[in-house]
């Protein structure tokens, strides 16, 4: 048990456009925090790239920073839970910790002939069966391929001298003593290479992909100590004490501990979480199957999708219609009307993901007449996030066969209660925003805490999940039904 005097945990939160850290007590309230940006790098259209020295530095400052901000002692503190931007893949050599390369990142599209050539050797079906995942450059495996093979490291990698690793990976292997190479069961199971049955880097994939296992990391639980932190970066060992995926953090941090509890996550895009118990679900609806977390070697899984454009329909409003100032504006306008006038607008611009997985479609708003305006565009805009978390929402309870008695949400468009609302009456259950909205940070603290004994045991977490408010459905069904035709007839006409 943990000294009464070690009252605080950190969470390191990595994420793409920058590196945080959040400070909790013991009740979970977020006490202080730090972030800081680091630059994005766009070699060529498609491409993008972080500088793995600049993930390091920029996260190791955002965590002295908040324990110099909140005036506290590295003693006073029980563990630190990292969490972090997931598939993001990094290769350095194991002797010197050099990087080889820069960060390939998730968004990055250069792998995407390595994917079509798995498809044609007919992997796609071993690679849903055996990862949960549906074949896409979005994932790890293809871009650790693409640099062994740009690079020629294929020999140094068999020989056991270099190190891959996504962020969580990068930063563990860095800042704790003794140089581990490890990662967890939720980052390992978005490499596309991780056996998410039996727990295990897949021999079919990586021969395919001609990885040598000796380039993998050993496979940690998510709540567990990896070991202490170099004494350098706070002055004093502390245990890092738990490693998670930054949705699964998210899962854990909104306490949906059990089968069926989800999380929907509105960010640029959504991201939409189902706890799917001990065992995987396969979906046949376009949604991934994934590792939750791992737990005393107990494993929970996940269903997962993902909508493509959430969020950012209300920045191109802004940014590239000019229809508003702020994007806070959206909330006021669009309750401003009664409905939306029979106007839908289907955000497309990158394609649809699940559960149409159309690549070719593109936006589209339709049902203008004479007396459409701008508060109608803004408020297709809003709604047309719902609709997309709509359909995963029914995508998720098809798979699982699993009805959600709620949905609980974070993210910065979860604040926006118009849509809140629309989003509980299009689903028709209770749409729940916590107290806590750092939910990513709060997960990975959680999950440390756990580690060192802060808490027990699950259930002594269950009082630490608060619910700031609650929006219940109210739209009639009829009304529903007709707005959910509308939706489902403006996206054909959106689709290649």
């Amino acid at each position: 048990m943990q000294s009464k005097k070690r009252r605080f945990i950190i969470a390191m939160d990595q994420g793409t456009t920058s590196s945080r850290a959040v400070l909790f007590d013991s009740q979970g309230n977020a006490l202080a925090q730090h972030n800081i940006e680091y630059p994005q790098i766009f070699p060529q259209p498609g491409w993008v790239e972080h500088d793995p020295v600049a993930i390091l530095g920029t996260q190791t400052d955002a965590l002295r920073r908040v324990v110099q901000s909140a005036g506290i002692r590295p003693d006073e503190i029980a563990a630190i839970g990292l969490t972090n931007q997931r598939e993001t893949t990094l290769l350095w050599e194991r002797d010197t910790g050099k990087p080889l390369h820069n960060a390939i990142v998730w968004q990055c599209r250069r792998s995407a002939a390595y994917v079509e050539r798995l498809r044609a050797d007919g992997l796609e079906t071993h690679i849903r069966d055996t990862t949960g995942l549906t074949p896409d450059a979005y994932f790890s495996a293809t871009k650790l391929a693409w640099l062994l093979d740009k690079l020629d490291l294929h020999e140094r990698a068999q020989a056991g001298e270099l190190c891959f690793g996504t962020v969580d990976t990068w930063l563990a292997w860095n800042m704790v003593q003794g140089h581990p190479h490890v990662t967890d069961v939720s980052n390992a199971s978005r490499t596309m290479l991780f056996n998410i049955h039996t727990m295990d880097w897949d021999d079919t994939l990586l021969r395919a992909l001609n990885i040598p296992r000796a380039v993998l990391p050993r496979v940690v639980d998510t709540a567990g100590v990896v070991g202490e932190l170099s004494g350098d970066i706070l002055g004093a060992p502390v245990p890092l004490a738990s490693m998670a995926g930054d949705q699964q953090a998210a899962l854990f941090g909104q306490a949906c501990h059990r089968l069926g509890m989800l999380k929907n996550t509105y960010g640029t895009g959504c991201f939409l979480l189902m706890n799917t118990g001990t065992t995987p679900v396969a979906s046949q609806h376009g949604l991934l199957s994934t590792v939750a977390w791992r737990i005393g070697g107990q494993t929970t899984y996940a269903l997962e999708g993902s909508v493509f454009i959430g969020g950012a329909a209300v920045q191109w409003l802004r940014d590239e219609m000019g229809l508003i100032r702020h994007a806070a504006d959206s909330e006021a306008i669009a309750a401003a009307l009664p409905d939306n006038g029979g106007v839908y607008m289907v955000p497309a611009f990158t394609g649809l993901g699940a559960p149409y997985w159309d690549m070719y479609s593109r936006g589209l708003i339709v049902g203008l007449t004479r007396g459409s305006g701008r508060a109608h565009i803004v408020r297709a805009a809003l709604e047309s996030i719902a609709y997309q978390s709509a359909d995963l929402v029914e995508a998720m309870a098809q798979d699982s066969g699993v009805l959600p008695k709620e949905l609980r949400i974070d993210g910065g468009a979860s604040a926006n209660s118009f849509l809140m609302q629309f989003q509980a009456d299009i689903l028709q259950a209770p749409v729940v925003r916590p107290a806590v909205t750092e939910t990513t940070a709060l997960g990975a603290a959680l999950l440390a805490g756990l580690a060192v004994e802060v808490w027990p045991d699950l259930a002594a977490l269950s009082g630490i999940w608060q619910q700031e408010r609650r929006f219940e459905p109210f739209m009639s069904q009829d009304a529903r039904d007709q707005a959910l035709v509308g939706w489902h007839r403006a996206v054909e006409r959106a689709r290649s």
